[in-house]
Order: C-alpha cells, then structure tokens, then sequence
C-alpha cells in the first residue's frame, strides 16, 4: 500500500495517456455525473474541488442505485467502477442508457466494460493489481479530464502535469510530514474537518483511516461544522481528535471560521492537528493533501501493527449481498 501511495506521481501521468488512448468523443452537456461507489467515487469528488469556481456547469456524484430524476439526455455520465462489477455504479450506468445520456466509463474490465463495449462507448482501461482505493489518482484525473469532455469544465492536464512533477519532488518531505502527524495522533479515532476544495480531500482522509488504519474517522465541512457540531465538541468528553485542512484558496472567512473552530476544540482538551496544503496550484495543492492524507493513515497502521491491505468485513459484507 506504501509504495502504491507513492507512485501517485506516475498513477496521474499514466491516467493521462490512458484518458488520451481511450480517445473518448466529448458532448457539450447540460451537466456531468461520476456514477460510482468508495474509491471509484471519491475521484469525481477531487476533481469537483481540484476545477472548483473553473466549473462552467454542475459536476454531480451519485452514489447511488438510481440517478436524480433531472438527469436526461443533456447529461453526460462517468461510470466508474475499478473493478467494473460495482452493483450500485451499473444499476445507475444503465439508467443513463435508458435516459439518453452520453455515456463514457472507467475501470478494469467486468460487467461495465461488456455494457460500454456492447453499447459502443468510450472505456479508460485502468490497470490491474491495485486495492480500488489505490486508484485514487486515476480515478481523479479521469473525472477532471470527463468534465472537459462534457463541456462543463477547462482542460487542465498541463496543471495535472505540473502537480505530478511537483508531489515527485516533495516524497521525502511528504513521508516526514506523515510520520510525524502519525506518531501524534497514533489509535485516536478523528473528525476531519475540510472546507470548500479540502472537503472531498476531508473524506478522502476519513475514508482512507477507515480502511487503512482500520480505525474510526469522519469527515466534517466547514462552514456548516459551525452549525451543530460545534455542540458536540463543547463536552470535551475526549477519546477523539480533530484535524483541520486549511487551504490557501479557502476565502478569509472560511479560514478564520477553520481557525476559531480549532482554537475552540483544542480549548476542551482534544488533541487538533492543522494541516495547510501545499503547492502554487489547485491540482498541486489537493493532491498533495490527498497524498499525504493517504501517507498518514499508512502509518498510522504500521503503528498499530495493522496490515493495511486486507478489507475482510468489506469483502463479507458484499459476499453475504450477493447471495441475496
């Protein structure tokens, strides 16, 4: 898992050309809809906070057996599933048929790429081998790249370029970093707080300890945090520790609210750690927070003595399904 975490650098270039072989037809669109479920969904969600106000039309994720009722055949749809036999992400790919939508996927092959192939449509063809968390860079740049396609966003692969040229230069500060907030937060369960671009990456990381780290973590967003969690936080019963992604595109509001809302958790005695991107650009900034999220929560569960890769209650769970 480390060295998959890692290679994220190499995982947004190879994305690229793989975007680019698959030579997928673009459709000026009312709208664009990333159809997917865990690691194959959270990439429409970074791709939403990486073109933030450079988004022309709205960028939408389902996580869903059925799609909203709005979307029709003005809309385009990403199915993205790694493994292509996402039961949720087909279910809502083949109503985009049904409706008209134009209609591109993503992964390593399954019952999704049968269903674009026998429809005819695009498929990235992503590579085997990897958890489907592992993918977290393919799945975003395909998602950014989807949103150009469907009109509704620039093409900003010279910026993904650049980013995957900068995280390779900032590895070693990047494992510093990530050991260091490790050893602080160790088995704290934590609420991860994101605002505007650092919300997805906030998930990103919740999602990640969860699997990871096998530890509890979840994701709060800033300004609304402000509205009921806050309630919560004043007991300072403890047990739990809170982490605040700053970013320097954040407004000046949305930064003093991340600030006070820290001062205010740290005043209960709960351990808080903020963590501010780094990079000049969007794509810069998000993914290095998404790397070093993913980083941390690795070694978090090299602390713990966990071995990061097995999801055996996942596996259960979709097993137990299916014979339903």
């Amino acid at each position: 898992m480390l060295e998959d975490v890692l290679d994220i650098p190499s995982h947004i270039r190879d994305a690229l050309w793989r975007v680019d072989s698959a030579q997928l037809k673009p459709k000026d669109s009312a709208g664009f809809v990333v159809c997917g479920m865990g690691g194959s969904a959270i990439g429409g969600e970074l791709a939403r906070g990486l073109l933030s106000d450079r988004l022309t039309g709205p960028l939408v994720v389902v996580r869903s057996y059925r799609l909203p009722e709005w979307v029709n055949a003005d809309w385009a749809v990403l199915g993205s599933s790694y493994s292509g036999e996402t039961e949720e992400t087909l279910s809502s790919f083949a109503e985009a048929g049904r409706e008209g939508a134009h209609r591109w996927a993503a992964g390593t092959g399954g019952q999704l790429a049968e269903a674009a192939r026998d429809a005819g449509l695009g498929m990235v063809g992503l590579p085997g081998n990897f958890q489907p968390r592992a993918t977290v860079a393919y799945m975003t740049v395909v998602a950014t790249c989807g949103a150009y396609l469907a009109g509704i966003a620039p093409d900003v692969r010279d910026e993904l370029e650049r980013a995957a040229d900068y995280l390779e230069q900032s590895l070693e500060s990047l494992q510093e970093k990530a050991l260091e907030l490790a050893q602080k937060i160790g088995e704290v369960p934590l609420v991860v707080h994101g605002a505007d671009m650092t919300v997805p990456v906030a998930r990103r990381w919740a999602s990640q300890f969860n699997e990871n780290a096998k530890q509890f973590a979840f994701s709060a967003e800033i300004p609304e945090a402000n509205h009921n969690l806050m309630e919560a936080w004043k007991e300072g019963e403890g047990g739990i520790g809170a982490v605040f992604l700053t970013d320097q595109g954040q407004t000046p509001r949305e930064r003093r609210r991340m600030q006070l809302t820290a001062d205010a958790v740290e005043r209960t005695g709960v351990p808080t750690f903020t963590v501010e991107t780094e990079g000049a650009s969007n794509s810069d900034r998000l993914l290095w927070s998404v790397m070093l999220g993913d980083l941390v929560s690795v070694a978090v569960a090299d602390i713990r003595g966990i071995d990061p890769l097995p999801v055996e209650s996942i596996q259960d769970f979709k097993r137990r399904l299916g014979e339903h």
